[in-house]
């Protein structure tokens, strides 16, 4: 998993917990965190100067190729939680994000993280444009 201490800049991204998002214990089901962790790279992307939108304009996707998550406690209905997002490895043709879900007593509720492959809009693989590269690069080591 990843680490506990993240290296570089840090984004957050607070939201309120749906009803929609929780299941029938009254509690968030854990399928619903996969969003939230989508909603943390797209703010971080955008607070690094290189919206998602962009990305995709260049002729490229970051394809999901991993989910992994650690859950500690639950998140309820109406609660508003905050997600924390990281670089946690950069590669030529690959990323890691990681993420740390709070709630408002600063309680952690999931570590968990996401691998990305690069790939055309054909769906091949590639190496990640210089431009993305560069962002993520820079502010690993921020």
């Amino acid at each position: 998993m990843q680490r506990l201490k993240p290296k570089g800049r840090i984004s957050e991204t607070r939201l309120r917990v749906r009803y929609a998002e929780t299941d029938a214990m009254g509690i968030v089901h854990h399928s619903s965190y996969i969003p939230w962790f989508e909603l943390g790279r797209s703010d971080w992307l955008r607070e690094a100067g290189l919206p998602y939108s962009e990305f995709e304009k260049m002729g490229y996707y970051l394809t999901v190729t991993e989910v992994c998550a650690r859950y500690y406690h639950p998140a309820v209905y109406d609660e508003m939680v905050t997600v924390y997002t990281w670089v946690e490895e950069v590669r030529s043709r690959a990323v890691t994000l990681s993420y740390d879900v709070r709630d408002e007593q600063d309680r952690r509720l999931v570590m968990a993280c996401t691998r990305h492959v690069c790939i055309t809009h054909d769906g091949k693989p590639a190496r990640l444009p210089d431009a993305l590269y560069d962002v993520l690069k820079a502010q690993i080591e921020a």
